[in-house]
């Protein structure tokens, strides 16, 4: 029996070394061939995805182009800007891939709107990256003259950092749901989602990004997945990373996790929300299992492929 699979797909399923429009269209012509194989097997698919590279380049676009009759954006209108695009070009892609295998299928791209607490501590600590990647020096410069915060990310140089607070609930969950149990293929919560508080008359943006695999275990929860795959660019997740006694982790329990995280095993900017999404996922949805596995081993999960598989509780099964 088709398992309820969301997946969520990290920056390189969809920016290469082109940047430009095309470009990203063909990673994502190359992700959706790659994801295809869940259909074919099956499974029903909802796909989230990132937008850091992206948002981070449209902020610049805004300031740049800002003039008085042509005011920047503000940053959750970007979210939802490059939510559509990329949602757009995934559509696309995906319907290419369905078509190519036989099969008869629709995609369908929902704008998501995910609620954050306007109070959460991270409007005062801005700690997500976002957009391209600076020097030491250009990040400073540019720090200078906009009062923005730069950090060094993963080794691979400086970026902006903006708030990045906790998904509380997804707004268009139960059209996603109702979509799911139709036969559509979905691609929601892109991003991360569009950040917005709830008020009187309903919903306001509010200036933030939201952690794309925090906010995809968020919506799997929600409409009840089986599997939460988080993707990223290695199999495994990995303790001892690049030292002799590296070990890859397959079968792991939350609590190994949470003994590793103590251990500052896994790189805050990298590896670690999608190891904390997999757990809240896991803890979340007893029964259910989280994957952190590459996009190029999606296929083979349910047929002895590695990855890491997190699931509640001290009995580790295989996937």
């Amino acid at each position: 029996m088709g398992k309820r699979i969301v997946v969520a797909l990290g920056g390189n399923a969809i920016l290469n070394e082109d940047p430009s429009t095309q470009g990203q269209i063909e990673a994502l012509r190359h992700t959706s061939k790659q994801l295809i194989e869940l259909i074919k097997q099956g499974h029903q698919l909802i796909i989230s995805h990132g937008n850091g590279p992206q948002v981070g380049n449209l902020l610049l676009q805004q300031s740049i182009a800002q003039s008085e009759k042509n005011p920047a954006l503000p940053l959750d209108t970007c979210v939802a800007m490059t939510q559509g695009s990329i949602g757009y070009w995934l559509q696309n892609t995906m319907n290419e891939a369905i078509a190519e295998a036989g099969l008869n299928q629709q995609v369908a791209s929902i704008v998501t709107q995910v609620v954050v607490d306007e109070n959460d501590p991270a409007f005062s600590n801005p700690t997500k990256p976002i957009g391209p990647f600076f020097t030491q020096e250009e990040a400073e410069k540019l720090s200078s003259e906009t009062g923005e915060a730069y950090v060094e990310d993963s080794g691979r140089g400086y970026r902006k950092v903006v708030p990045s607070p906790k998904p509380q609930t997804i707004v268009e969950y139960p059209i996603i749901k109702t979509l799911i149990e139709n036969g559509y293929v979905t691609v929601s919560a892109g991003g991360g989602g569009i950040p917005v508080k709830k008020v009187a008359h309903g919903y306001e943006g509010v200036e933030a990004v939201i952690d794309k695999d925090f906010a995809s275990a968020n919506l799997a929860n929600l409409v009840e997945a089986d599997y939460l795959f988080l993707l990223t660019g290695v199999d495994n997740v990995y303790v001892n990373y690049n030292k002799p006694n590296q070990e890859k982790l397959e079968d792991v329990t939350i609590d190994q996790l949470q003994a590793w995280i103590a251990e500052d095993q896994f790189a805050p900017g990298s590896m670690l929300p999608k190891v904390q999404a997999a757990i809240a996922f896991a803890e979340s949805r007893p029964g259910s299992k989280a994957v952190i596995t590459s996009l190029e081993n999606i296929g083979a999960i349910f047929d002895g492929g590695s990855a890491t598989v997190v699931m509640a509780g001290n009995p580790v099964q295989a996937v």
